[in-house]
């Protein structure tokens, strides 16, 4: 109970700073490029009364979910290997390495030729910006696992799977979460890319479409809408990590 009530006393404290900083911007600016904090927060209410708004809003998530679930499940376990394999790691960790620090938004047209303009091009785009931070810091994580700890489970007889259950998960899984996580606004931040252009539904169109109108009540309610969908998908990340590695909050539960 403690932790949700620290969340959203968390949430209201930084709702409480941003709407300052906005009023004070925009009396400074004289409201007319920034609009006032509660015409904004009027603008969204009105929005999220509207079927157009949820279906937007629904088909952003979508997209942001799937394609963080698509590169976890390909990304994580790759990671495991890669940074328990030593073989793997000498014959992939180049290229990973390799292609890290391209920008990978630039392949976005590549996607849409070949997967089209619809959502898998831009799923897939998501997902592979989102997989390589995730598998980079999981093959680290499980690199930096002490030696001791594998001959402790092998000195007990302990299988390959105990190995794995025992070490690199508990290892790994911390980093993994810490990927996505963090990468929650990496993804909402390219998702406002793709769907920005060659598309006509998700918030980052609606953004965009309102702008081009200099409908800027309407920009910003799209705008609040990408954030909040953001802080939700941080959060449900957050409540994975504390079930999956529960070992890690025993300690600030006593």
């Amino acid at each position: 109970m403690v932790r949700p009530v620290n969340a959203i006393l968390r949430y209201g404290l930084v709702v409480l700073v941003v709407g300052v900083l906005w009023k004070l911007t925009a009396a400074a600016l004289g409201g007319v490029i920034l609009p006032d904090p509660e015409d904004a927060l009027a603008a969204l209410l009105r929005a999220m009364s509207t079927r157009i708004f949820w279906e937007h809003f629904g088909v952003s998530l979508y997209r942001s979910v799937t394609a963080m679930g698509l590169a976890w499940i390909t990304a994580f376990p790759l990671g495991l290997v890669m940074g328990s394999v030593r073989r793997v790691d000498d014959i992939l960790a180049p290229f990973v390495f390799l292609t890290y620090p391209v920008p990978k938004i630039v392949l976005l047209p590549v996607f849409l030729l070949l997967l089209g303009l619809g959502d898998t091009s831009k799923i897939a785009m998501i997902a592979l910006i989102l997989g390589y931070q995730i598998l980079v810091t999981t093959r680290d994580g499980v690199r930096s696992i002490h030696p001791k700890y594998f001959d402790s489970v092998r000195s007990l007889g302990g299988s390959n799977m105990d190995v794995l259950r025992e070490v690199l998960l508990p290892a790994a899984l911390p980093h993994g979460f810490t990927a996505l996580r963090l990468g929650t606004g990496v993804s909402v931040a390219v998702l406002f890319f793709v769907e920005s252009f060659a598309t006509t539904r998700g918030l980052g169109y609606m953004i965009m479409d309102a702008w081009g109108a200099m409908d800027y009540l309407t920009m910003f309610s799209g705008i609040l809408g990408m954030s909040i969908m953001g802080a939700a998908l941080y959060e449900v990340a957050n409540i994975l990590e504390r079930k999956a590695c529960k070992w890690m909050f025993l300690r600030a539960k006593d």
